[in-house]
């Protein structure tokens, strides 16, 4: 297989294909971490780092400072997260009205690009071939347009007029899978959960371990993912 470039965020999904991918036995990996000037940077910065560790992958960061500060997506913003409920995630009118609120101007198509960058210009300097990883999933009934089938076919479509030769994959192993799904197979792949990062308000570290607030949108959907998986949830919540 060729090498690969895995979009990593320390998330479950992400760190999830890194693992997918490591059992594929790749020649060689870069995990690449994007600072957005997200509240949860130092805890992300340092699961992937670990993974990397881990997985015996290069870490390189990337500095997209600038998009946070264009940003209006409550993930950048200093006041905290609202609370969720979970009867909230049941209401799917009020979850499509609340997309808004985390989304990050063209995010996942900006990080695909540079992830594209990465593999032409190693390509072009030692001829070796990479592959393009993203962790986008199955959402369910509230799905984002930048992590579906549809989204991940235009990014390989632009990949061939976007670049010099052409011949470039963006790969998403478990784009028909949804949360609970990939926490069941990243459980088999012997992903270390507890060097994997959900919230997005950012609860610090206890010890050398990072801590999720246990209210946002993004814990909530961690702490479920885990209880309908029937894998057990190691993660260090506040509440």
């Amino acid at each position: 297989m060729n090498n690969a470039i895995i979009l990593c965020s320390g998330g479950l999904d992400s760190v999830a294909v890194a693992y997918k991918v490591k059992s594929m036995n790749p020649k060689k990996m870069i995990l690449l971490f994007f600072n957005y000037g997200q509240k949860p940077l130092e805890e992300e910065r340092f699961c992937v780092k670990k993974i990397a560790y881990e997985l015996n992958a290069e870490f390189k960061e990337i500095n997209l400072e600038w998009l946070g500060k264009i940003s209006t997506s409550l993930i950048n913003r200093k006041d905290k997260l609202p609370d969720v409920r979970d009867e909230d995630l049941k209401d799917i009118k009020k979850e499509q009205e609340h997309e808004i609120l985390y989304w990050v101007p063209c995010r996942n198509a900006i990080f695909g690009l540079v992830g594209l960058s990465h593999a032409e210009s190693l390509f072009i300097s030692t001829k070796e071939r990479w592959d393009v990883y993203l962790g986008i999933k199955d959402e369910g009934q509230v799905q984002l347009k930048d992590t579906t089938p549809e989204f991940l076919k235009k990014l390989n479509l632009l990949s061939e007029e976007a670049t010099f030769h052409g011949g470039y994959k963006f790969l998403a192993p478990f784009i028909d899978k949804d949360k609970p799904e990939v926490v069941e197979i990243g459980s088999k792949l012997k992903v270390p959960w507890q060097y994997t990062y959900s919230c997005y308000n950012g609860g610090g570290f206890r010890g050398n371990l990072p801590i999720h607030c246990g209210k946002c949108h993004n814990c909530l959907l961690r702490k479920k993912a885990f209880h309908f998986s029937e894998s057990k949830d190691i993660s260090l919540y506040l509440s």
